[in-house]
């Protein structure tokens, strides 16, 4: 009887805002990051992810507790939720969401990895529209003037 491979046990990774960290060439980048959930959507161990992207199992621990990576360790927690034990909780309270951080992910949008027959072929991108809503709703709101009845009328 064959063995179910390690992969379909676990679910694809979703769209994300990576983690906002200033560039290095040996740092976390966006496509670091991506390819690193790609690596344990595959393996399902963190340290064989990490080590195929070339960072040690501690460094992605502590780039899941920066402030800012909430949606990447969302999207660590969803890898590794096996399907069928429930949904992986992804809600955002907009209310402590600042506007300079609504603009960043306007401007960054989502990010997902694309992965084809187990091997990682490159990035999806997508806006992100719910911030964009939600920064547009925002702005009317600062900018909607009350409505002033002119004086003797």
């Amino acid at each position: 009887m064959p063995r179910t491979p390690a992969s379909k046990l676990r679910r694809r990774p979703p769209f994300f805002h990576p983690v906002p960290l200033r560039s290095r060439r040996d740092g976390w980048s966006a496509a670091r990051q991506c390819a690193f959930l790609a690596h344990l959507y595959l393996t399902g161990s963190v340290s064989a992810a990490a080590g195929a992207v070339g960072m040690s199992r501690e460094s992605a621990h502590r780039l899941r507790r920066r402030a800012g990576a909430a949606s990447f360790a969302q999207a660590w927690d969803h890898v590794l939720t096996p399907q069928g034990e429930g949904r992986v909780a992804q809600k955002v309270d907009w209310r402590k969401v600042t506007d300079e951080e609504l603009f960043r992910r306007v401007e960054h949008g989502l990010i997902a990895p694309a992965l084809h027959r187990g091997r990682i072929t490159g990035i999806r991108r997508k806006a992100d529209n719910s911030a964009l809503l939600r920064l547009l709703r925002r702005l009317d709101k600062a900018n909607a003037q009350p409505f002033e009845e002119e004086p003797g009328a």
